[in-house]
């Protein structure tokens, strides 16, 4: 399902008694939605009425489904047809089904928290179960935890990215556990955050960096028409923030700017607070908690400071976790008892972590490694760009040359002449696309972020490369 209060019941019940709960992507096509059903070996799925209609005549037969009425916001959020919004008479109703039951007050021995999956970017969506921690276990890492999300009594926040998400769950059941409010969002939109922000007197959200990309592209006579005086602790997470753009929102909201490293399975690794990324600008932090962190070459040596390699991390005081059903896979990150999330990335000499890119979206162009993401950064600061994605695709002679996919900001023109002599600026030649392709509606999660495999699939159909 979508952002919606129901959300909140279905995961909290789960963990009183003891299961699993398992978000499902809905962006996810229904081949994908049914390998989770299966792969989790759910008993039950709750979905939205307009969500069901793709994947119902698919359903296993035992499997017990519970529909909820798709509400108004989400119907104009996402412009749904009403009709395809009601519970099908054929069908239960999630909230008449549920009354159906007396409240019971559980004791916890111990607490799961959601079985997240992957998003499939390399095979199958894989389910990253952890093992469920003792309440008291709970507890102590609850109390140990330092204070990376902005969690106090009070805190009232807006969630804004999806539930289905690792981050924004875990940084609303966070809120929902200390927090006297929590307004949910049924799809992002800058202007209408910051209308909420100043509404609700909001003192806390999560936030990717493309959701700062936005908020800025607003005109700056309607960014200064809000008060963010509220705002106490926005965290980002999720993709490398462009350092022009962290710089503007420390300039706009002040120095309420936070950030972390981690990941589904490894938990958070990183903080690092507004005077911290100033004073080592780019970086996401150091090591929180009780933490392993290293940088290794592909020779499974330590890299030197400021030498780039993979990122590998422990958090020891996290609960230790697999991928559901398929042990092999987890074995394959593991390294002297460390993890990786496929990310690279250096360190500098005061322990500050700088994330490169992801290893699967490195370039090697003739025998050079380019990285999207320092690419990424500077397109965005370009006026007329919206967003873009900048992907490796095949060359005979260099093995793959850098291809940047830009979509224009709405009613501008775009010119790649006047983009090219702004990258030739800021960028080695070799860094330079050559080929650059202008596209509207880049294919998108909820988020806001680019599916790059759907774009990978197009480029690299018929070459030997693993996607």
């Amino acid at each position: 399902m979508r952002n919606d209060p129901p959300f909140f019941e279905v995961t909290t019940a789960a963990q009183r008694l003891g299961a699993y709960s398992v978000p499902i992507n809905w962006h996810f096509t229904p081949d994908e939605v049914l390998h989770v059903l299966r792969d989790s070996n759910a008993k039950a799925l709750v979905v939205h009425a307009d969500l069901l209609q793709a994947i119902q005549d698919q359903l296993p037969e035992e499997l017990l489904v519970l529909v909820i009425e798709t509400p108004p916001a989400i119907q104009a959020a996402y412009a749904i047809d009403p009709i395809l919004c009601q519970v099908p008479n054929d069908m239960q109703s999630w909230s008449n089904w549920l009354s159906n039951y007396p409240p019971r007050n559980l004791q916890l021995d111990s607490v799961p928290t959601a079985m997240m999956y992957t998003s499939g970017t390399t095979g199958r969506p894989k389910g990253v179960r952890r093992e469920a921690a003792s309440t008291e276990q709970a507890n102590q890492l609850r109390s140990a935890e330092p204070p990376v999300l902005g969690n106090r009594p009070g805190m009232r926040v807006v969630i804004c990215g999806p539930l289905y998400h690792a981050a924004p769950i875990h940084f609303a059941r966070v809120a929902l556990d200390t927090g006297t409010l929590m307004v949910l969002q049924p799809r992002f939109d800058a202007l209408e955050l910051l209308q909420l922000i100043q509404r609700h007197r909001i003192t806390g959200m999560f936030l990717a960096p493309i959701m700062f990309v936005r908020l800025l592209k607003l005109p700056e006579s309607q960014r200064l028409q809000y008060d963010m005086s509220s705002l106490e602790h926005v965290i980002h997470a999720g993709a490398v923030c462009p350092p022009s753009i962290k710089h503007a929102m420390i300039d706009w909201w002040g120095p309420v700017i936070h950030e972390f490293y981690g990941s589904t399975e490894s938990g958070v690794i990183t903080h690092c607070n507004s005077a911290q990324w100033l004073s080592h600008p780019g970086s996401v932090g150091q090591a929180v908690g009780n933490t392993t962190l290293r940088i290794l070459k592909s020779d499974g040596s330590e890299a030197a400071t400021h030498e780039v390699g993979e990122i590998f991390m422990r958090r020891h005081d996290y609960p230790e976790f697999t991928y559901h059903g398929d042990p092999e896979k987890r074995n394959s990150i593991e390294r002297d008892g460390l993890i990786t999330n496929g990310d690279l990335g250096y360190l500098d000499e005061d322990g500050y972590l700088y994330l490169c890119d992801r290893v699967r979206d490195m370039i090697i162009s003739g025998g050079v490694n380019i990285y999207p993401a320092e690419i990424e950064s500077v397109l965005l600061a370009f006026p007329s760009v919206h967003d873009c994605a900048v992907l490796g695709i095949p060359d005979d002679e260099y093995g793959e040359q850098v291809l940047a996919l830009i979509e224009p900001a709405d009613g501008q023109v775009c010119e790649e002449s006047a983009l090219r002599a702004y990258l030739k600026q800021h960028l080695a030649g070799y860094k330079i696309p050559r080929v650059i392709q202008f596209r509207h509606n880049l294919p998108r999660e909820d988020s806001g972020k680019i599916f790059k495999r759907k774009l990978r699939e197009h480029f690299w159909k018929d070459a030997d490369r693993n996607i």
